[in-house]
């Protein structure tokens, strides 16, 4: 380990599993600030269907790449790592910790390993071909495509997710290679800490189901409504979210209100399942505490001792 580099402390864990208000108390014990590494965060209007911290909560606790673009801008992987490694450097040089939070695991990964994408330039003509392709035989089906060609790559996309769908397609076609072969991991640059939030899986369903009930109470419908009448479409980037996508349809009258939230619950059980394949359990570098009454204690000492040691 190179003692020299920036330190950071990653906290990983599924959707609803309580990593928000873990690094809130992590990061108040720790003369910490939070860097987002929620993908869903990063855009202004998206309050309650992101479960976004609250103005007071960012008030108390600095949190940085959360409100950083509208609903119809395109935050890239490769731009995420820029500002969330400019954060993590400016952190470190005021004496504070960084801690970055979230459940979206490319993003994690990207920051933590240094990840370099292809070097393969954009072909405009091939995108526009497969973005209208995928327009006809449907994203899912998109997806399926490049999952036949690269499974590995398929599997850290959204298939929802059309632009990153297109542009591993791409790469592919235009390289002849494998996309997911080309993401090339570089040198670590960061001292890091991986600490990993579990719930039992039954347990972490009904958090789930509570908290998107608790956003539907709390003007979940009304949010979206106000993102369409101020001209955001459903097939935008962030509208594409679980939760506002079904909720777009709903208000279009495509669906009813109790089929939109089924298929909300559904497809965020389907999301933590997928986000377990990026935090595995027997991971050895990620430090996996029960979330609980004493958690935030435990994880806070054994960063202490980490501190300690680096």
């Amino acid at each position: 380990m190179q003692l020299d580099l920036p330190r950071l402390v990653v906290l990983v864990g599924p959707t609803a599993v309580g990593k928000t208000e873990l690094a809130i108390q992590l990061a108040r014990r720790l003369n910490g600030e939070i860097i987002s590494a929620d993908s869903r965060l990063f855009y202004r209007g998206m309050d309650i269907g992101t479960a976004k911290p609250s103005p007071i909560e960012r008030q108390r606790i600095p949190h940085h790449l959360v409100d950083i673009a509208a609903p119809d801008e395109v935050i890239s992987l490769a731009v995420f790592q820029q500002l969330a490694d400019l954060a993590i450097h400016d952190i470190n040089s005021r004496g504070r910790l960084p801690l970055l939070v979230g459940g979206t695991g490319q993003y994690i990964r990207a920051v933590i390993q240094g990840w370099s994408g292809p070097e393969v330039p954009p072909n405009p003509a091939l995108r526009q071909a497969l973005q209208n392709w995928g327009q006809a035989i449907s994203a899912y089906s998109l997806h399926q495509r490049l999952a036949s060609l690269d499974p590995q790559a398929a599997q850290g996309i959204d298939p929802r997710n059309v632009r990153r769908t297109v542009r591993a397609l791409e790469v592919i076609l235009i390289s002849g290679r494998r996309f997911s072969e080309q993401r090339l991991a570089g040198a670590p640059r960061y001292q890091t800490f991986m600490v990993g939030l579990s719930r039992p899986r039954s347990e972490l369903y009904a958090r789930i189901d509570a908290r998107i009930d608790q956003m539907l109470a709390g003007g979940l419908v009304a949010e979206v409504h106000d993102l369409m009448a101020a001209g955001f479409q459903p097939h935008t980037s962030a509208l594409s979210a679980i939760g506002y996508r079904e909720l777009c349809a709903y208000l279009n009258g495509e669906i009813a209100l109790p089929e939109a939230v089924s298929q909300i619950k559904h497809k965020t059980r389907v999301l933590v399942r997928r986000q377990a394949n990026w935090f595995k359990e027997n991971d050895p570098q990620i430090n996996w505490f029960p979330a609980g009454l004493d958690a935030s204690r435990q994880i806070e000492e054994a960063i202490r001792t980490w501190i300690q040691h680096t």
